[in-house]
């Protein structure tokens, strides 16, 4: 891996140390937009359980809590500086117990089977260790019927042409891709 490429990594990808609160603090600006549409085309209820995988500064976080007023949401980030950041950026959700962000990875999320109608995912999904496997457990947590939403920024560097495929052979139906301004969402049901 080249400097530029590590450092960026450290920044943004899993964001680490001084670096890595850095990346975290430009985050919260340039993926606001694409995490308010996202959330947008989840079509949140207010007693909807949500989980958000790799949320990063805790933006997208914020904006679900106001969207799920009765219900709950919980998140999962790899970088220890990023749930950090979410928890300072949510502290009174987490003390009303509206919201649990935990440190861990897509591959193994530390939730019950069946347990969320939303799960979505924000230029993240392209630094999973095991794309494949994050999303087997985003559809092992995901109750029938419910929605998933991967949201990319056009800077994220993941092609769209492959997300539905992908989305088809982890077992989800339904699955096609939505572009905007601020960036494209692949959407899919779990059958």
């Amino acid at each position: 891996m080249s400097v530029v490429a590590s450092i960026l990594m450290r920044m943004f990808g899993r964001p680490t140390g001084t670096l890595g609160r850095l990346g975290g603090i430009t985050m919260a600006h340039t993926n606001k937009g694409c995490a308010a549409w996202v959330i947008d085309l989840l079509d949140i209820h207010p007693n909807d359980r949500v989980l958000e995988v790799g949320f990063g500064p805790g933006v997208g976080i914020e904006l679900l809590t106001r969207s799920v007023s009765e219900g709950y949401v919980a998140g999962i980030d790899s970088s220890e500086e990023m749930v950090e950041q979410a928890k300072a950026r949510n502290t009174k959700a987490i003390k009303n117990g509206r919201v649990d962000l935990r440190c861990g990875s897509a591959e193994s999320l530390p939730f019950e089977d069946f347990f969320f109608d939303k799960v979505l995912a924000i230029n993240s999904m392209q630094v999973w260790p095991d794309v494949p496997a994050g999303l087997r457990e985003m559809r092992r947590v995901l109750k029938t019927g419910g929605r998933i939403a991967l949201g990319f920024t056009p800077y994220s560097g993941q092609s769209k042409d492959v997300l539905p495929e992908m989305l088809t052979a982890a077992g989800f139906t339904e699955a096609h891709v939505v572009e905007a301004d601020q960036g494209f969402c692949a959407l899919t049901i779990k059958p």
